[in-house]
Order: structure tokens, then sequence, then C-alpha cells
């Protein structure tokens, strides 16, 4: 059995997973709707745990979403007045504002970040380069990833998918507002059953909202297994490499 398949049928603890892709929303750098763009308690709290996940020895990649500023895919027609590709452009741009304040504030902790992003925005972040993001993985530097895949209609989950691919990652962690993937909307129906482990052919087969359908399909061909786990509260992100039981594990068995 080789090291990918042992993780996919046996997913352990702590040092499992030597190198990860953390996808995290916009919101998770502020506390609620009616907070300021960026919150820094909550900004300096998600380093921390991003940090906890760096020092357990993993190669830490992030992508990071821009809707606690603006969000493309909602942002446009009749009354915005924007067409769809220059809300989403606008919401790469939002992208790379949080991934911003991500690396300054993780730097201030103490650790060395580099924020590489999908289009040219020269003297404010790196252009995406597949050799140079590793190479700062090597040295245990934590890569963040913004702009998403570079093109309108590709949401930051897809662009999550996208690099997880490229890096051959062993595992896309994905931070939510919901502790895993559900039969129905938990917020609406209080009996709704929770799924503990999903083969990708399940999550297709029930129609599971799980995440976008370009992201789950790019993970699916590529045997990129997913954890999908609630981001909130102190110490979920960093917990959901320790354990494997927390949130919903997609993988192909």
């Amino acid at each position: 059995m080789t090291r990918r398949e042992n993780l996919l049928y046996f997913p352990r603890v702590s040092a499992t997973y030597s190198r990860v892709v953390l996808k995290i929303s916009g919101e998770s750098v502020r506390r609620n709707s009616e907070d300021s763009t960026i919150d820094h308690d909550a900004l300096g709290a998600l380093c921390k745990q991003i940090i906890a996940i760096r020092d357990l020895g993993v190669e830490l990649s992030v992508v990071i979403g821009g809707g606690n500023i603006i969000r493309g895919q909602t942002y446009h027609g009749r009354q915005s007045g924007f067409i769809r590709t220059d809300a989403d452009k606008m919401g790469m741009l939002a992208t790379a504002i949080n991934a911003l304040a991500l690396r300054s504030t993780l730097e201030s902790l103490g650790a060395e970040a580099v924020v590489q992003s999908a289009v040219a925005i020269e003297g404010i972040a790196d252009r995406f380069s597949l050799p140079a993001a590793e190479e700062a993985l090597k040295f245990k530097k934590i890569v963040i990833f913004c702009c998403g895949t570079g093109n309108a209609f590709f949401s930051t989950d897809t662009a999550a998918a996208l690099r997880a691919c490229e890096l051959r990652a062993d595992i896309l962690l994905k931070a939510t507002a919901v502790d895993g993937v559900y039969d129905r909307d938990p917020k609406n129906y209080p009996h709704a059953k929770k799924f503990d482990r999903l083969s990708y052919g399940e999550v297709l087969e029930k129609n599971l909202n799980a995440m976008d359908l370009a992201a789950f399909v790019l993970c699916m061909e590529n045997n990129i297994p997913i954890r999908i786990f609630s981001g909130l509260g102190d110490g979920g992100i960093a917990a959901a490499v320790r354990d494997p039981s927390i949130g919903t594990f997609i993988g192909n068995f």
C-alpha cells in the first residue's frame, strides 16, 4: 500500500499529513457579519492555529477567500450594475487584501510566510510559481495563495483544489461554519444526519453540497482526500490535522 493509499484508508493523527492545503473563508478573519472587515483578534487567533499546524512539522499552504470584503459571485447583476467578470476580479483583489493581512500577522507572531497571487500584482505579491512554492514549503514557510485561479467564474474552493493537485498535497482541509457534511442543511433541519466518512461517489450520488463542484471533481480525479470541518472556535483548525474524527472525511474508498 502506498503512502497516499495509507492516508486515505487509515487517516492518522498529528504529523500523518506532511503537506496540507488549508482553505479558509474571508469570514474567518472577522467575528461576525456586524464586525469590521478584518477583526484583529479574530485574525490573530486564526494565525496562531495556522502556526500550530506548521509546528507539527506540516508543510502548509493556505488559500483564503474574500467574502468579508466582497464576494464576486453574489455581487453582480442589475442591482449592483457590475458584470460578473468585473465582480469576480474585485473578489480576487479582496483575497489579496486578506492574504497580506494574514502574512503580516503571521510574521508578527514569528512565522515566515509568503504570498503568491494567481494574477500579477507587482510590488504587492509574488506571481504564483509552483517551484517557488515548493521551495518555500521545504524551508517551512507558510505559503498563502490569493486571487483564486486568476479566472472569473471559479471559486476559491476551486483554487484550493487546484493548488492541492499541483502541490501533490496529502489532503485538502476546508474550514467552514458547519462541523461537517450533512444530508440536509442542519440550520433548517435539527435532525439532519452528519456523515463521518464519504466516498467521492457518494457525494455525487447523494448530491451533497460539500464544496464547489469543480473543486470536488478536481480532487476526485487527482485522488486528493478532503476533510470538511468547523473552523470556528479556538483550536478548531489545528485540531483537524491532529484528530481524524473531526468533520467529514471524503476520499476514494
